[in-house]
């Protein structure tokens, strides 16, 4: 599956400064105190840029420069008006793909091909929800004669978003789009791994005619910036994506204060496999949903339950294909790129020599592009057998390239084993059989069920959201935009 090189380094189209300002109330801002994060190349392992190192103070500025804005220029607007901001936007980002694709290459390590994907998906994700700004109604309700009952939807104000570092385009999109469209403000905070994207469209939206302050972007650690946007008094809303555990203690800050919290977590996704599917079908599928991103998605379907009839067969076809997989530099667009960082690797390497070392056995993996520069955080694509479902590399979430294949004997175990982690995010099957096809998605405990296909995450016009540690409130269609919104009830008598 190897590719040719990129003909022409992205880096050298478009220069990356060598510091990056916060994005506050219309202007690049420094922190207060000077500091500044060291942006790594995951795929060299070397220093490319800095940004921020903020804090409370700046988080306050940003949260000030937002209400400004509610009560303000964003406020005054229709919800048409709204909408035609996103919709252009959603331009902008497509006129600018070239350069914000090469920022996330750089940013994240991702494949040339996904990055560009992955801004497509954030223009997507504003011209969707600009569409839809104005088309979020509220309800009249029957009640007492002579007394009109309005239900109606109005905006939260000042909403927090907190970004992680595996999909940062996309997930600003589909997280930022959707507050703006239901009229709130943001402010932004990416992980400090990767945070240029979310910079770089927030200064375009400034371009196309946002007003200042509708959008604001702070950078810098999780324990100060991050832990600052959670317990501020402003935020009457936070989105949240990344782990389980950093959830919780966003969860926990808002719950203080009574502010509603949307929770996108972890997964440990199963891809169950009757002996009746599609192989031409399933095979690549399966693959690519656990490469994609390095592995580092929480809808990677990271464990492959298996017909034991069909075991065999599918496992070779599946240690064929790993066989051939080849990870390398970003900009060189193989088949995958590296981790985000040194300690994301030594994460997932940990594991998988733990489960080696417990009896797990190793049935394939891909190998390193030559030429791949030393020092690059790449972990080479691994298919593991003949794992018990009780041990913790069938259970944990991973995060990377690793494929854990289970078997099992019929549709009961399937569910059981399907359903016997904490996570509850995502799941596909594979089956020709209809009935089953029913009995098994209405059985599998997961915001999403895949039916002989599968998408990380799904689409953006398909509601989206975990069950159990995977968290709670829905993303992306109607349902990601109604909740950015609270119902607001007036009763009017009028005899």
């Amino acid at each position: 599956m190897d590719r040719h090189p990129a003909q022409i380094e992205p880096a050298a189209r478009h220069a990356v400064p060598t510091e990056f300002l916060n994005f506050i109330d219309g202007c690049q801002v420094p922190a207060s105190g000077g500091a500044t994060v060291e942006v790594i190349d995951p795929s060299t392992g070397e220093v490319f840029t800095r940004i921020q190192r903020s804090g409370a103070a700046e988080i306050d500025d940003a949260v000030r420069a937002a209400q400004r804005a509610f009560h303000g220029a964003w406020g005054k607007l229709t919800a048409t008006e709204r909408g035609r901001l996103l919709s252009r936007l959603a331009a902008a980002i497509l006129e600018h793909q070239d350069e914000l694709s090469e920022l996330e290459c750089r940013d994240t390590g991702k494949p040339m091909v996904q990055a560009r994907n992955d801004i497509a998906a954030c223009a997507r994700y504003f011209e969707y929800y600009g569409g839809a700004a104005d088309k979020l109604h509220g309800e009249t309700i029957p009640y007492a004669a002579g007394t009109t009952v309005l239900a109606v939807r109005v905006p939260h104000g000042v909403t927090g978003h907190i970004i992680p570092w595996n999909y940062p385009a996309q997930i600003y999109g589909r997280s930022v789009a959707a507050a703006l469209a239901a009229g709130n403000c943001c402010v932004v905070k990416p992980a400090e791994d990767a945070c240029l994207t979310s910079l770089r469209v927030s200064q375009i939206a400034l371009d196309v005619g946002f007003p200042a302050g509708a959008i604001n972007v702070v950078c810098g650690l999780g324990s100060e910036a991050g832990a600052a946007l959670s317990a501020h008094p402003g935020i009457a809303h936070i989105s949240f994506t990344g782990s389980t555990a950093t959830g919780a203690l966003v969860a926990e800050a808002a719950a203080r204060r009574h502010v509603p919290v949307t929770l996108e977590l972890g997964g440990k996704s199963p891809q169950i496999v009757f002996a009746d599917a599609d192989m031409e079908q399933a095979i690549p599928t399966i693959v690519n949903a656990i490469i994609q991103s390095a592995g580092q998605t929480c809808t990677a379907g990271s464990r492959v339950l298996i017909e034991r009839s069909a075991f065999d067969a599918v496992m070779a076809r599946l240690t064929e294909r790993f066989d051939a997989l080849v990870v390398g530099r970003g900009q060189d667009d193989r088949d995958l790129g590296p981790v985000i960082n040194h300690r994301q690797r030594q994460k997932i390497m940990g594991m998988v020599d733990a489960a080696l070392a417990d009896g797990v056995k190793l049935a394939a993996r891909g190998r390193l592009a030559d030429g791949a520069p030393a020092n690059g955080c790449y972990v080479l694509p691994t298919l593991l057998a003949e794992v018990d479902p009780a041990h913790a590399i069938a259970r944990e979430e991973i995060f990377g390239p690793v494929l854990v294949a289970i078997a099992f004997d019929d549709e009961a175990q399937a569910i059981e084993i399907a359903n016997g982690t904490d996570y509850g995010l995502t799941a596909g099957v594979w089956t020709r059989d209809g009935a089953r096809q029913l009995r098994m998605a209405h059985a599998i405990e997961a915001g999403q069920v895949f039916v002989n296909n599968y998408g990380a995450g799904g689409g953006i016009e398909l509601p989206f959201g975990g069950m159990k540690h995977s968290g709670y409130g829905r993303e992306k269609a109607f349902e990601g935009m109604r909740g950015f919104t609270t119902i607001k009830t007036i009763a009017i008598k009028h005899g």
